[in-house]
């Protein structure tokens, strides 16, 4: 195997993998990833966003190998240990081995975690020989750590929080493989404004950010805004989302499909367990494009200041919910399906900002006088792209405003209507 190796990709031009790295890429749970898309079935509606987690894993090794060049040239790693280094570059390259088929429809609809998914396979089988050799017998766990969030290391938030840089990939990437020009960052500014700051009174070390980054990081978070309001919550992408999880949770419910199954499977693989093994209407439907539409489409501003998240968060009860809503209108239990996507980090802020005379405060969501404004608007940004929509196969008569009604209610107090063959569109909170 050669000491590296150089990549062409149409974002960041040239990538080069190191020896380490080439030899995870060649596993077959990685080449898997070149036939699981990044963003779903954005592709229906934006046909360029054919990308797949395979060249978004590269993206995401790329920047971290840019951001700890950066600070290894302003020698801050300089008590942080090479392997340690190693164990970062690592996670951001098999940050995704554990996602599911078709982005994050599956774990939306009830599945797993596709960390956890991830973690298994990091610490076992090949990935985990592969990993042993590289840094020895503990190291799938360190790298697996970095990925569930819960190491140690000062350089973690380069893995996750406010300055991942599978976020910084993934919004650039996205942006320009659906040909919109919302997802635009200031990459060089963003790296080179990243460094190591104090942390706690044990004299450890933390990742933050410098004062001249602020635009910058503002760029990311507007970016990432204007994507979910565009792209990634478009209402004929969120219309095909929910069409497949109602696909694939029926599957798995009939014995046509099981988790591990789909744990490991394709886009393509996945679809064709549907169709052709599970008969499923829905997948047939959405490999037609015949999307269901819409019959209601509410801001959420217009919903209610403080909604209850059940619709996100218990898929069990949204079916059933639902199915009562189609009996409702007179239509058949699955040609109804409501969606109120749920994403409250998507703003959120929370690092060190070294201002420039040397002293250290930290970002949140509240912002800083002076610093950073948008984190203060977070919320109504957040508002103004989550919507309520409730999606239909044939067009229905009755005025469905009263879904809304339903948002206001705990989950106990939906289940309750439910069970007592209340009707959901008179319901009141």
């Amino acid at each position: 195997m050669p000491a590296h190796d150089v990549i062409r990709d149409p974002l960041w031009d040239n990538i080069t993998l190191d020896e380490a790295a080439l030899g995870l890429v060649d596993t077959a749970p990685f080449q898997r990833l070149r036939y699981v898309r990044q963003l779903g079935h954005a592709f229906l509606v934006y046909p360029g966003a054919t990308h797949s987690r395979f060249e978004h894993a590269l993206g995401a090794y790329h920047l971290t190998k840019r951001a700890l060049g950066a600070l290894a040239v302003r020698r801050e790693l300089t008590e942080i240990a090479e392997e340690e280094q190693l164990a970062v570059s690592m996670a951001a390259l098999l940050h995704d081995i554990g996602h599911y088929p078709f982005s994050h429809a599956l774990e939306e609809a009830g599945f797993p975690s596709h960390e956890a998914q991830g973690e298994s396979r990091i610490t076992t089988g090949v990935l985990q020989e592969q990993l042993s050799a590289i840094g020895g017998a503990k190291f799938p766990a360190r790298v697996a750590d970095l990925i569930r969030t819960r190491s140690a290391s000062p350089l973690q938030g380069l893995i996750s929080g406010t300055l991942d840089l599978d976020k910084i990939d993934y919004l650039c990437r996205d942006s320009r493989m659906c040909g919109v020009p919302y997802g635009t960052v200031d990459v060089d500014r963003l790296l080179a404004s990243i460094t190591m700051v104090p942390s706690g009174s044990m004299g450890g070390r933390t990742l933050g950010v410098q004062e001249k980054g602020v635009s910058a990081l503002e760029s990311l978070l507007f970016s990432k805004y204007q994507m979910y309001r565009n792209v990634y919550w478009h209402h004929a992408v969120r219309s095909a989302t929910c069409m497949f999880k109602r696909a694939a949770r029926s599957a798995l419910r009939r014995g046509n499909v099981t988790e591990a199954q789909v744990s490991i499977v394709t886009d393509d693989e996945l679809m064709h367990l549907l169709i052709e093994v599970d008969g499923s209407a829905l997948a047939r439907a959405l490999r037609q494009r015949q999307l269901y539409k819409r019959a209601l489409d509410l801001p959420a501003g217009e919903v209610t200041a403080t909604p209850e998240e059940w619709m996100a968060d218990d898929p069990g009860l949204l079916e059933q919910v639902e199915d009562a809503l189609a009996r409702e209108v007179g239509l058949e239990p699955g040609e109804l399906l409501l969606d109120f996507p749920s994403r409250h980090s998507m703003l959120g802020v929370d690092l060190p900002l070294r201002l420039r005379d040397g002293t250290v405060e930290r970002l949140t969501d509240e912002g800083r006088a002076g610093q950073l404004g948008l984190p203060r608007v977070a919320q109504e940004l957040y508002r103004s792209a989550r919507r309520l929509r409730v999606f239909v196969a044939r067009p229905v008569t009755r005025d469905m405003t009263g879904v809304a009604g339903l948002a206001e209610m705990r989950g106990a107090e939906v289940l309750e209507a439910v069970d007592a063959g209340k009707s959901l569109l008179d319901a009141e909170a």
